[in-house]
């Protein structure tokens, strides 16, 4: 996106928190959080909404911050890795260290935020749900990994 050069006060609502930034209302998202509100969970990855790294929730949706302009996240409710748990303890998280998911670990904040958007969506997903709606890219290719997480966490959320 490229920037206007105007500066003006949001309100955004992060992780339960409300919290004001001053910044160009077409910054990405993504560097809101990242350079205005120091919350490094959520990756740069490709910058053009297609790896995922980037995956926050707006409004209980998994959408890429790298394209998402800071005007259009007001008066929503912005979900980033740091607020899927406050502990490790969302049982995707717990599950993504049982199955052993990550490997270099750069696409896992976004892999999880996409994940717990399908489970929130679709709490027992099928192979094919996972594969439509978690299309996050893992250079490491952990992608079966990914998906017995996704299948081991949905039996967790479900008992």
């Amino acid at each position: 996106m490229t920037s206007t050069g105007l500066q003006m006060s949001v309100v955004l609502h992060v992780n339960g928190h409300r919290v004001s930034v001053d910044a160009d209302p077409s910054t990405p998202l993504l560097w809101v959080l990242r350079d205005h509100l120091g919350m490094t969970g959520t990756k740069f990855g490709c910058g053009i909404a297609q790896c995922g790294a980037c995956t926050v929730h707006i409004d209980h949706a998994a959408v890429r911050s790298c394209q998402f302009p800071l005007e259009a996240a007001t008066n929503k409710q912005i979900t980033t890795i740091e607020g899927l748990s406050k502990d490790g303890s969302h049982p995707l998280q717990q599950v993504w260290v049982e199955e052993n998911v990550a490997q270099c670990g750069y696409c896992q904040s976004g892999m999880l935020m996409a994940a717990a958007a399908l489970l929130t969506a679709t709490p027992q997903p099928t192979d094919a749900d996972i594969d439509t709606y978690v299309n996050n890219i893992c250079r490491c290719g952990t992608y079966p990994r990914v998906r017995a997480a996704i299948h081991k966490a949905a039996k967790k959320l479900k008992a």
